[in-house]
């Protein structure tokens, strides 16, 4: 992560919007418990009192959540160093937290369900507590992105391993809304899981900005960006359904992945327009379809800000800025459309049918009685088409600049006041050149414009499959077998000697190797292995990551010799419970959220499984036959393979699938 005392303009805009969170938190919990005396006061002037100081507590709280606005619409702080003549992009801010310390609840759980010794594990907590800590400023590139999603994956493993569904770890998570301010804290990982998510689409939006919009290579950046972020706000929206917080609901959700789409189309017409836009027929047909395409989506974007209930809570400037960009979109599209009607005539030798199919294919419907082809051969009817769409484009710029009027936040960008001027100012200079006296008689309107745009915005899913993340805790054991979801008997130590070299059981499994086809009177029975026990050590070697062939190859080593082996047998799985997770919000009614559980019938006990009969004893002696039956004795691999030192291991994906699912 980045260095949190680092005094660049996005620490300073974080560290702002850090304060004003927590002036938000008290003006909400004033705002509590004026409302709660207000119920309970019978007193007709101690309500009045009460009512004047709520109204004044109200009006402190909408000026704080205004000045949280004016973060969000804070664009030039993102925006890209290099001078540029553009329209800014909306970035998303990173959503703030508090301190967790894990460092007690895991030593605690690692004692009490993995019987070790949890002070043992006080470097891999304190390396979880760190990438947390990181996460909170995350550079603003691909290193940041790579760094969100390691921590989201490495989530995954400390959820499975540490977050048993029927019951709470005590640790309390606490994130504010990016858009609010409101905190909402709870007891769940999800909660964590799910802000990290908001977050990484957060950051794409803020990488999206940052980029060079003046270049080739910086436009496919920031559509690579605007996509993966619209990409990770749906798998958030689709995998986390029930979330307290404002900024992750599924509506607000479903409209920033508009908002992120749409900025990605927009970019996509800027990477046409770069090279310059050449005065053909073809080229200005496919402009403006494309202009069109892009007003299209932004006007679809501010009708969903416009709707219940995601018009409460997001900023007026975002809204404002949507209308804006789909009024000025509009009006390059009929801008471009009046300039190749007017500027360009049917000459001999030109392609007619490929010109009459691309005018007829540029509108819904031809305007009354005119043809493609006819208004293509008379000089008259294009001029005065051409000179309906002007009418239309200067319609469309005033209505953009007077919408940039009306909103505070957006008359102080300069540049976009800029762009929108000169815009305005270059169709009514072509208005004007064309203008004729009766043309005020024309009281017909210029049809609409077909969008139509040769790459479609698209979300780009998230791929945390191909994040590479070492599982903290592996010194615990695979994870298919020692999770929190599982539940095992303290080890125990067994003492046995191998007699006339037969161990007097077989093995089984891949990491950890299990105690199978036990006999019954072997040395190893009687000091109390049961069959299907885990072997975990032997003679202090740690053996939950080792095959069967490596165990072994161990006990072979120490010969006629004592041997002390310590195993863990399976408990019974219990009976599923339903459990129900609290959610605190402050301002907000507490919510619970049912968490199902599945029962996992792999450790069913199957009462009419048959028994088999007990092949040979595993013997190290000279017999072929019994060496060669104990070497078939190996059962598919359960779970992820044993790791070497630093060998990194697979996503627990199963985890992503189900509880996420309800939260």
């Amino acid at each position: 992560g980045c260095n949190p005392l680092a005094q660049t303009g996005r620490s300073k805009l974080q560290n702002q919007r850090a304060a004003l969170n927590q002036q938000i938190l008290k003006a909400v919990r004033m705002r509590t418990g004026a409302e709660n005396l207000l119920k309970v006061a019978t007193n007709q002037k101690v309500r009045e009192q009460v009512r004047l100081e709520l109204s004044f507590v109200n009006s402190d709280l909408q000026m704080l959540k205004e000045e949280l606005e004016g973060l969000n619409i804070s664009v030039g702080v993102y925006q890209s160093t290099e001078e540029a003549f553009t329209i800014p992009l909306i970035p998303l801010g990173l959503k703030e937290t508090k301190d967790v310390d894990f460092s007690v609840v895991l030593k605690d759980f690692i004692l009490e369900h993995y019987s070790e010794d949890g002070y043992l594990y006080e470097d891999e907590i304190a390396d979880l507590m760190d990438l947390r800590q990181a996460c909170r400023t995350p550079s603003r590139d691909e290193a940041g992105v790579e760094l969100l999603m390691g921590y989201f994956v490495q989530l995954g493993f400390v959820e499975s391993r540490f977050f048993p569904p029927t019951c709470h770890m005590g640790l309390l998570f606490t994130w504010y809304d990016s858009l609010t301010g409101v905190p909402v804290s709870q007891q769940n990982l999800l909660l964590e899981k799910a802000s990290i998510l908001f977050n990484i689409g957060a950051l794409y939006t803020q990488i999206g900005t940052r980029c060079n919009r003046q270049t080739q290579a910086g436009l496919e950046s920031a559509m690579d960006a605007f996509q993966r972020a619209a990409g990770v706000l749906n798998y958030l929206k689709e995998t986390f359904t029930h979330t307290p917080s404002y900024d992750m609901s599924p509506a607000m959700l479903g409209v920033l992945v508009r908002m992120m789409l749409a900025q990605a189309q927009e970019s996509i017409f800027e990477k046409i327009s770069l090279p310059g836009i050449r005065n053909e027929f073809l080229l200005l047909v496919k402009v403006a379809q494309e202009a069109a395409k892009v007003g299209e989506v932004y006007w679809q974007l501010h009708t969903a800000m416009s709707q219940a209930p995601v018009r409460e809570n997001i900023p007026y400037s975002w809204a404002s800025l949507a209308c804006v960009k789909a009024h000025h979109y509009a009006a390059l599209a009929h801008y471009f459309t009046a300039t190749l009607l007017i500027d360009h005539q049917l000459k001999r030798g030109a392609d007619e049918d490929h010109q009459e199919q691309c005018l007829s294919q540029l509108y819904d419907h031809m305007p009354e009685g005119l043809t493609p082809l006819a208004t293509l051969k008379n000089d008259q009817q294009r001029r005065q088409l051409g000179k309906r769409h002007l009418h239309r484009a200067l319609t469309h710029h005033e209505e953009s600049l007077r919408e940039a009027s009306l909103c505070k936040k957006l008359r102080g960008i300069q540049v976009l006041q800029e762009v929108l001027s000169a815009a305005h100012q270059r169709t009514r200079l072509k208005h004007t050149q064309h203008q004729e006296d009766d043309d005020l008689l024309d009281l017909t309107e210029a049809p609409n414009i077909v969008s139509k745009t040769e790459q479609e915005a698209q979300m780009i899913l998230p791929q945390f499959s191909k994040v590479t993340v070492t599982d903290f805790f592996q010194k615990l054991g695979p994870l298919s077998v020692f999770s929190a979801n599982k539940r095992w008997t303290p080890p125990r130590s067994i003492h046995f000697t191998v007699e006339e070299g037969d161990l007097g059981f077989t093995l089984r499994g891949n990491a950890p190797v299990q105690v199978h086809f036990l006999d019954p009177s072997c040395s190893a029975a009687l000091a109390g292995a049961k069959e299907g026990d885990y072997i975990v050590s032997i003679r202090g070697v740690d053996c939950k990551w080792l095959t069967v062939s490596e165990v072994m190859k161990l006990l072979k080593s120490f010969g006629g010799e004592e041997i002390e082996m310590k195993v863990v047998s399976l408990l019974d799985s219990t009976s599923s419970m339903l459990s129900k997770c609290a959610t605190y919000s402050v301002g907000m009614q507490k919510t619970y959220s049912m968490i199902c559980l599945a029962i996992d019938d792999d450790d069913k006990t199957d009462k009419t499984k048959k028994i088999s009969k007990k092949l040979s004893f595993l013997s190290w002696g000279t017999n072929k036959n019994r060496r060669k039956s104990a070497s078939t004795l190996c059962l598919p691999a359960v779970g992820v393979s044993r790791p070497h030192v630093k060998k990194k291991l697979p996503t627990p994906f199963s985890l992503l699938s189900s509880d996420s699912s309800l939260y």
